[in-house]
């Protein structure tokens, strides 16, 4: 067994540092997350804040962010005071700031193509650390995919029953990948949780699909939920893909990213329950910001968002990730 190291809490001027060790490629060391999730506030609290509808019906519209310092260690313990919001360019009054560990639906997307024969394993033993992380109020789903992709395991709040089916899957056929995506898109929708996303395990791009690549980018700036991606590639001197499969990598690292969510690419087997961890750690240490936008026009236009953090002295520079944006409704 490869040496591991365990996340720790940290205090630095004041604020909570929670530490999710680099993924370490160069050594081949893998770390292990253990996640203390905060505590649940009583019900009714007011700081839970709505339910998360990304085309906006509402004025209150949420922005989930999560924050890193240089080292990639998640920063929790900010208040509303500590954020910037902007929409289209134009600074926004911030409503309130929810920091809490609330159930999450959580869409499982994982690649049975061929390609996928010896990697399998390495997959499932993912799947296994992301939930881990899981809280009892979690409900996840699983979408299978090689030529074409299936529910595998409708929404459950078992996360022993996605890694029962995942034990007898095999690897055959092509890659629907863009398809698999879209059938979790619409699967989310059936949703109980407001904070929701979608984990994508997968070794390359597209070769099978229906679905086009502007399809499945409008039904993702429409949804509510974050994509996250951990990519499984062969080292570059090694790859040899079609054009479709070269730039899947990319679209799906495009999507996380307009999403608030984030990609992982790696090439070492070994790393991956690492990663999924990591992930699952994110998604526990995310901040929503909640907002009254001052463009009230119901156009069903695009609207652009950018978070910015207010710098503090003696702090070194913090980064957040988040949602890039949001359609405004119609009339």
């Amino acid at each position: 067994m490869r040496p591991v190291s365990n996340v720790s809490l940290i205090t630095l001027a004041g604020l909570t540092l929670a530490v999710g060790n680099m993924v370490a490629q160069s050594t081949g060391q893998e770390s292990m997350v253990n996640i203390t999730p905060r505590p649940r506030s009583p019900a009714g609290n007011a700081e839970t804040g709505p339910r998360a509808n990304i085309r906006v019906d509402t004025t209150l519209v949420p922005i989930p962010v999560s924050v890193t310092d240089p080292l990639r260690r998640f920063v929790t313990g900010l208040d509303k005071e500590d954020f910037r919001l902007y929409e289209d360019k134009v600074e926004q009054e911030i409503s309130h700031l929810s920091s809490e560990d609330t159930p999450l639906s959580v869409g499982i997307v994982f690649d049975t193509s061929g390609s996928m024969g010896a990697k399998l394993s390495s997959s499932r033993q993912a799947v296994v650390q992301f939930m881990k992380t899981a809280n009892p109020e979690d409900e996840f789903f699983l979408v299978e995919f090689n030529d074409r992709p299936t529910i595998a395991v409708s929404f459950t709040s078992s996360p022993e029953e996605i890694q029962s089916r995942l034990t007898f899957t095999s690897s055959k056929g092509q890659t629907a990948l863009l398809d698999s995506v879209y059938m979790a898109m619409t699967q989310m929708k059936k949703a109980h949780n407001p904070r929701r996303a979608i984990l994508i395990i997968s070794d390359g791009g597209d070769n099978s699909s229906r679905y086009t690549e502007r399809e499945l980018r409008n039904a993702v700036r429409e949804s509510d939920v974050q994509i996250y991606v951990i990519g499984i590639y062969e080292p570059v001197d090694q790859r040899d893909r079609t054009p479709e499969e070269e730039h899947g990598p990319d679209l799906l690292g495009a999507l996380a990213k307009e999403t608030g969510g984030r990609a992982f690419e790696v090439t070492n087997l070994a790393d991956l329950p690492d990663v999924a961890a990591k992930i699952g750690m994110e998604l526990r240490n995310e901040y929503v910001i909640y907002y009254s936008p001052h463009n009230l026009d119901r156009d069903g236009k695009y609207r652009r968002v950018q978070v910015k953090l207010v710098k503090k002295a003696g702090l070194p520079p913090l980064t957040p990730s988040f949602r890039t944006g949001y359609y405004a409704p119609t009339r």
